[in-house]
């Protein structure tokens, strides 16, 4: 018996399809917001942290990761080797520059002073 529903035609077919290449595009899509950055940077002075993907870090992520959550340190047929982890040089982005700290020349904090209370 052949099906009466809508999504089984073939243009529902070809939208459902089409909706789908469009949300793999959106999701995929590597300049967008979530994206892969022209030139990663750490967050310096008057920025907040930022989330850095793991292959902007180091040029072996896998096997630093494997490392520190533990995969394959229990296997006693073929031991894990420690592999040291290669960083890459990741440069600063600074919004502000560091304001400098004045202090007098000769600092007295004197004693005998009654504290200040509000």
């Amino acid at each position: 018996m052949a099906s009466t529903r809508n999504k089984n035609n073939r243009d529902n077919y070809k939208i459902e399809q089409r909706n789908f290449e469009l949300v793999k595009n959106y999701t995929f899509y590597e300049n967008s917001s979530s994206g892969k950055t022209p030139n990663t940077m750490l967050p310096g002075l008057g920025l907040n942290g930022a989330n850095i993907p793991r292959d902007e870090l180091s040029y072996n992520p896998v096997n630093v990761e494997s490392y520190l959550f533990g995969i394959n340190s229990t296997n006693l047929v073929k031991p894990h080797v420690y592999e040291k982890p290669q960083y890459k040089n990741i440069n600063t982005l600074s919004i502000s520059n560091k304001p400098t700290m004045i202090m007098p020349d000769p600092l007295v904090v004197e004693k005998n002073q009654r504290p200040l209370r509000n």
